[in-house]
C-alpha cells in the first residue's frame, strides 16, 4: 500500500451468506441486509471517491476459515485500490491464497491471541502487509468472531508485535460496534500512544464529527478509520469524510 494518505477512510463491506450487511455488537443474530452485491457496492465506494475499502467475511470468523470467497473475490476484481481483508484468517495458506488473489492488507485477529509466532512469520513474509485486529470488549480482547471474551488486555496483546513488522493495529470497540454510539477516540488513542504501531479506530462511528476528531489525531498514530453503517444509513457522507481526513 504505498502513498498511503496521513489518515486513511475505510468504508467496510461486511459479509453473510454473500450479503453486504451490518451487525450490532458483533452479534450475527442482529445482523441488517443492505444489499445482495458485494462488488457493486465496492463500486460505489470507489465512485464516491475512496482508494481503500475494508472487507470482513464474518462467516469465516465464526467458520475459521473462508466462506465468503466467491464474493471477496469479486470485490477484489471490481475495486480499483486497496482492500484490506479480515474474517477466518488463521493459517499461512490462507494469508498466501488472500494476497495471491490481490488483497492489499491481511487482518488476522483470533491467531493473534492463539497464536502470535503465526502472526510474527506473516509480518516477516508479507512486510507492510499484515494488520493485527485487537477487538476489545471492557478493555479486553474478544476473539472468535467477537463472541469469547478472554482476560488479555488489549494493550497487552499489541505489544506483543511492537517489533513484528505487522503494518497497523485495528481498534474494535465491540460495545460500539454498528450502533451508531459514536467511536471510543479515547481508547483508540490511549492505545495509540502506547504502542509503536499505526492504530485504526473501529467501532461505532456515527457522523461526520467522529472522522474529524479520529483525524486530529493522526500525529499520535491513529492511521485511519473504519465505518459501516454510518454510511449506509446516509448519516455520513463518504466524499466528505474522505475531504475531512485529507485535511489532517
Amino acid at each position: 500500500m504505498n502513498d498511503i494518505p496521513l489518515f486513511i477512510v475505510f468504508p467496510a463491506i461486511d459479509l453473510k451468506g454473500g450479503q453486504v450487511v451490518r451487525l450490532a455488537e458483533g452479534d450475527m443474530d442482529r445482523a441488517t441486509v443492505y444489499g445482495d452485491d458485494p462488488a457493486a457496492q465496492a463500486m460505489i465506494w470507489a465512485e464516491q471517491g475512496s482508494d481503500f475499502l475494508h472487507v470482513v467475511d464474518l462467516d469465516g470468523s465464526f467458520a475459521g476459515h473462508a466462506v465468503n470467497g466467491a464474493a471477496i473475490a469479486a470485490i477484489v476484481q471490481a475495486f480499483p485500490g486497496h482492500v484490506q481483508l479480515g474474517g477466518g484468517i488463521r493459517d499461512p495458506q490462507a494469508v498466501q491464497g488472500w494476497f495471491a488473489l490481490g488483497v492489499s492488507r491481511v487482518v488476522i485477529g483470533t491467531a493473534a491471541l492463539k497464536n502470535p509466532q503465526f502472526v510474527k512469520d506473516m509480518a516477516a513474509d508479507y512486510p507492510g502487509g499484515i494488520v493485527v485486529a485487537v477487538d476489545a470488549r471492557d478493555g479486553m480482547i474478544a476473539t472468535d468472531g467477537w463472541a469469547e471474551k478472554s482476560d488479555m488486555p488489549v494493550v497487552d496483546l499489541a505489544r506483543r508485535f511492537e517489533d513484528a513488522g505487522v503494518a497497523s493495529l485495528l481498534f474494535t470497540d465491540v460495545g460500539r460496534d454498528g450502533l451508531l454510539k459514536g467511536c471510543n477516540v479515547e481508547a483508540t488513542v490511549d492505545l495509540a500512544r502506547s504502542v509503536d504501531i499505526p492504530v485504526i479506530a473501529s467501532g461505532g462511528v456515527a457522523g461526520i464529527s467522529d472522522i474529524r476528531v479520529l483525524s486530529l489525531h493522526a500525529h499520535d498514530g491513529v492511521e485511519g478509520v473504519v465505518t459501516g453503517r454510518a454510511l449506509y444509513d446516509g448519516r455520513l457522507d463518504l466524499r466528505t469524510a474522505i475531504a475531512v481526513a485529507s485535511a489532517a
